[in-house]
């Protein structure tokens, strides 16, 4: 998994890797590449490279001027969609980590605490939202390996539907909520646990991507705090001390995502587009980057 995700990160596939090696230098439209009627493209396929808006990369708002990017296979810019997309991943971002901070600052609160009482009762709904953000951000988050995107989006999945076994099967019938069942019963965790490794698999991507020392520590703190718990091993003031941590590092990480240029998130779109062509397209323009590439190999020999 990790491997995958360093290749991910890095668009280290064989076609994107002979590409990029070259050093190309060229302008380059798709356009003309039009997906097949019988492949659904993602949402990248329709955009071209040519006449895109760019936006600042410290903004959200689309500038007067683009700003044109080289990606592996030609020019790319931003334009007004990949910046909504970006703004919305992060703020699903937030929304988990505000309602995960929210949730479990109660084990920090004194026991006759009426703020404690309050939050204790919301439990559920909490769980919701912030299940509900990450699953946006999971939706709209930029990785270059498709099958490592899903991945992460069936272990949310699996994670949501084992939630609501528990709900309905085993926390109802004791009228308890969710969260309060899990907490009172450690075994549990197994059945919520794909949501949380969800995170853990997106933290990472970002860690590795951006090399974000709050995301990569937290890769190693939330499967720390649910084992720890799942197993009973672990003393509860170490599960204290940690998850203060992960408290603390989810929140410096979700604000932190806002100080990233919208282009960060979303990577090299040239690839995302280059992807979502059918493969008859994908060879005729990686025909067309070899013979652009021909002269230059010729000129460097002379």
């Amino acid at each position: 998994m990790a491997m995958a995700m360093a290749l991910s990160c890095c668009a280290l596939s064989p076609v994107v890797m002979v590409a990029s090696s070259h050093r190309l230098s060229f302008s380059l439209s798709l356009s003309r590449f039009k997906p097949s009627s019988s492949v659904s493209p993602s949402r990248h396929a329709h955009r071209s490279f040519t006449g895109i808006r760019a936006s600042n990369s410290s903004s959200s708002s689309p500038p007067s001027s683009p700003e044109v990017y080289r990606g592996v296979y030609g020019p790319w810019s931003v334009d007004s969609a990949d910046v909504r997309e970006v703004v919305l991943y992060r703020a699903g971002l937030v929304t988990a980590a505000t309602t995960f901070v929210a949730a479990a600052s109660t084990a920090l609160l004194p026991d006759d605490n009426a703020v404690k009482s309050l939050i204790q009762s919301l439990y559920d709904p909490l769980f919701v939202i912030g299940a509900g953000g990450l699953g946006a951000s999971l939706f709209l988050i930029h990785i270059y390996v498709t099958p490592i995107k899903r991945t992460l989006q069936a272990l949310w999945a699996v994670g949501v539907l084992g939630s609501l076994g528990i709900a309905v099967n085993f926390a109802a019938p004791v009228n308890q909520g969710l969260v309060e069942f899990v907490l009172n019963n450690p075994p549990a965790i197994w059945a919520v646990g794909p949501l949380f490794a969800s995170l853990t698999g997106l933290v990472f991507k970002e860690g590795l991507c951006y090399g974000k020392l709050e995301a990569a520590a937290l890769f190693f703190v939330i499967p720390s705090v649910l084992l720890g718990r799942l197993s009973g091993l672990m003393d509860d003031e170490v599960q204290l001390g940690l998850l203060a941590a992960w408290m603390a590092l989810f929140a410096v990480f979700a604000s932190r995502k806002f100080t990233q240029p919208i282009k960060d998130d979303i990577g090299d779109k040239s690839v995302f587009m280059f992807n979502a062509l059918p493969e008859d397209a994908k060879q005729a323009l990686l025909q067309q980057l070899q013979e652009q590439q021909a002269p230059q190999q010729e000129g460097r020999v002379d």
